[in-house]
């Protein structure tokens, strides 16, 4: 299996009056065709619980618990 690296979020900006606050954060984005290698289903463990997400006939992408 391989291990998945997304790119770090922005670092925090300074308003005018000198007080930090977070840049506005993006969600991490991977290619389908990347994320599945070659695979019509792949499982994913999240909180102890095992999810299957699976490409389908009509190519779209479902996940189940």
């Amino acid at each position: 299996m391989h291990t998945l690296h997304f790119p770090a979020q922005a670092e925090a900006i300074r308003h005018p009056e000198g007080q930090a606050a977070q840049a506005p954060k993006t969600p991490a984005r991977i290619n389908s065709v990347a994320l599945m290698q070659g695979q019509k289903e792949l499982e994913i463990e999240h909180s102890g619980k095992i999810y299957r997400l699976r490409v389908t006939q009509l190519n779209k992408l479902i996940l189940t618990a």
